[in-house]
């Protein structure tokens, strides 16, 4: 099957963000005297933007006020940390230059705060078309503002367009858009959840997401 159209999410779809995601949130967590949070707590944490992330982090009883003081200094580390340990997953940068040379349209929409998505990309992935993260204006996933917005700028059509992404928030996102999903199993979510939620298609690895998005072998 081939697509004209093809929106990514980011982090646990095109990048493993974990570490560094983690690594700012407990260096919140101490500078607010919190408990400190595991790998696999972030991991379970992420996906509905950073404000839900440091919610999670945080204990249940925490004031809005503390919560977006906790916010602002997560956004100020992170911005010099993003890059530490993050890459690609095996292949993913591979497949972004293929379908770029069968001018088939890509965009990427997160969660993600947008300027941090946006450094990310440009050190990652030139060849993306279109890339938009959490900012005022749009609805936040798995509202289908951000992926219809970027299939328009793209120059697309839902149509023949898909969204590729890791969570049960992308699974959402896409319905909410009448677009077909591609679930990946090497993000952050367990493969288990993902499949009892019945994603259109699931992959194990980059090859397969390649034959189902274009028809060919990485």
């Amino acid at each position: 099957m081939k697509f004209e159209t093809v929106i990514f999410d980011l982090d646990g779809t095109l990048l493993n963000t974990l570490d560094d995601l983690c690594d700012s949130a407990n260096y919140v967590m101490k500078m607010f005297n919190r408990r400190s949070r595991s790998i696999e707590e972030v991991r379970n944490f992420v996906g509905n933007g950073l404000k839900e992330l440091m919610r999670k982090c945080l204990d249940k009883d925490i004031a809005d006020e503390e919560t977006e003081r906790c916010l602002a200094e997560f956004k100020k580390h992170y911005a010099m940390n993003l890059n530490n340990k993050t890459a690609p997953y095996k292949g993913i940068k591979e497949l972004i230059v293929k379908l770029s040379s069968m001018n088939i349209k890509t965009g990427i929409v997160s969660n993600k705060a947008d300027a941090a998505l946006k450094s990310l990309c440009e050190i990652y992935f030139p060849q993306i078309g279109f890339a938009a993260g959490e900012r005022e204006g749009i609805k936040r996933k798995p509202a289908p503002d951000g992926v219809l917005y970027a299939i328009d700028k793209l120059g697309g059509n839902v149509n023949n367009a898909v969204y590729v992404g890791d969570s049960e928030v992308d699974i959402q996102t896409a319905r909410n858009a009448r677009l077909p999903v591609i679930s990946v199993t090497w993000g952050f979510r367990e493969a288990e959840l993902l499949k009892s939620l019945h994603p259109d298609y699931i992959v194990d690895n980059v090859d397969s997401l390649c034959i189902l998005l274009t028809g060919e072998k990485l």
